[in-house]
């Protein structure tokens, strides 16, 4: 922020640093006229709620405006109706030129890209086992208009695991859902069933994670950082083995929740699996990272599971069968398994696959994507996250299109696109408000 000209004029409270993003998506992004003063932005910005500072980016010499500036609300819900009301105005009755208004991008995010709308409008909630989607769309439409709602559901015996979506149609009706539900805490939506036996672990925000491989803070970041809200992480070498420790903290409960769901288990690299379990002592980062350093035992459990032979096949380490199919983790239903094409037939529709924050596995994708049926091969570019897929038939690539595109599968987001269509329009999904 050393390009930022700011002002916290009247000795209003101004956050720090590490507060800027605190709630998350509470501060906006303008693109506005370098000649708009910052009193016209607080006298506009100011009806949607509590200013807690205001940046205008100057340059560093000249000091003079770029046309760019941050204003950071109290509440999330705040930032979000002004965004949607401000986006496209004109700020002054001699201003010919809109204004653009976006949520800002967390500062600890690697990423510059926009925040997509699907992160602002679904949240994702924990609720009894014994909730139909009607309970759930029930419990949540007196906070705005929910274009869907879904839970989460084991494979096997179809039953809930007590987790779910909600996605609005705009992002002020998620956030003031998110705010609310956090603030009157309703047992539904904070505990599990008595009988689920995950209500007997300790939940929190914090997440300890344990590798049988050693990890960088940057590597821990990319694969947690799939989960939105993500507050920081840090890395713990152990002088004694040479299995990997971390700490992750999330701004809300219920991102951690999804997180450990999500990613305990998860494959990173390719043959290693990652275990993650809440921490919930009360204490800080650093006494946590202490007590990791010191305390074995998560580390002696880990190693037990993964060198018990019986567990070998399933966890898919160096010395299970090569003739085993790799595990995928999504919620997504996929089609059982079909033949591949001949590698001589013509190729009728050609895909274009982008991973986020890094490729899958060729034998992964060979097995998601031959679900489809007439896949004559699937391929990766060397150096970049993004793949092709060849099929022989276009009503497959099409499903293939229909199923995969945006989902998750093995913690890694995918967007499936024909390959040599003109991309004329943006792939985002059309703003509702």
């Amino acid at each position: 922020m050393d390009e930022a000209g700011s002002s916290a004029s009247g000795g209003g409270f101004r956050p720090g640093v590490d507060s800027l993003d605190e709630p998350p998506n509470s501060r906006i992004f303008l693109v506005i006229s370098k000649y708009t003063p910052e009193s016209v932005l607080r006298e506009r910005f100011s009806p949607f709620g509590e200013i807690q500072d205001i940046w205008v980016v100057r340059d560093k010499h000249t000091k003079e405006s770029k046309g760019i500036a941050f204003v950071k609300f109290a509440r999330s819900s705040q930032a979000c109706r002004a965004m949607e009301e401000m986006h496209g105005q004109c700020l002054g009755p001699n201003d010919s030129k809109p204004i653009k208004v976006f949520i800002a991008q967390s500062r600890s995010s690697g990423s510059h890209r926009d925040v997509e709308d699907e992160e602002l409008t679904r949240i994702f909630v924990m609720i009894p086992k014994s909730y139909t989607e009607e309970d759930l769309r029930e419990k949540f439409k007196v906070y705005g208009d929910i274009e869907y709602c879904s839970i989460i559901k084991n494979k096997v015996t179809g039953e809930s695991k007590g987790l779910g979506y909600v996605r609005y149609l705009k992002p002020s009706q998620a956030a003031q859902a998110i705010e609310n539900c956090d603030r009157k805490q309703p047992s539904e939506f904070t505990s599990f069933d008595k009988n689920d036996n995950r209500g007997q672990e300790a939940i929190s925000k914090r997440l300890s994670v344990v590798s049988r491989v050693p990890f960088t803070e940057e590597q821990l970041f990319s694969i947690f950082d799939i989960v939105p809200g993500l507050e920081y992480c840090e890395v713990q070498r152990d002088p004694y083995s040479n299995y990997g420790h971390g700490v992750v903290q999330y701004f809300n409960v219920a991102s951690a929740i999804y997180a450990k769901y999500k990613l305990h288990g998860f494959q990173y690299p390719p043959g290693n699996r990652i275990g993650v379990s809440f921490i919930d002592d009360g204490s800080n980062a650093t006494d946590l990272l202490r007590k990791m350093a010191t305390q074995m035992v998560a580390a002696q459990l880990a190693s037990m599971v993964w060198n018990n032979p019986s567990q070998q096949q399933f966890l898919q380490f160096g010395g299970s069968s090569g003739t085993q199919l790799p595990q995928i983790q999504t919620d997504v239903v996929l089609p059982s398994c079909k033949k591949k094409a001949p590698p001589e037939t013509p190729v009728k529709e050609r895909l274009f696959i982008v991973f986020n924050p890094h490729p899958l596995p060729l034998d992964v994708l060979e097995d998601i994507f031959c679900r489809f049926g007439n896949l004559i091969e699937v391929y990766l570019v060397s150096g970049k996250n993004v793949g092709y897929a060849k099929y022989a038939d276009r009503i497959s690539a099409n499903d293939a299109i229909a199923t995969l595109h945006g989902k998750i599968l093995n913690g890694v987001r995918l967007k499936v696109m024909l390959a040599d269509s003109p991309r004329e329009e943006s792939n985002k999904r059309q703003r509702t408000y």
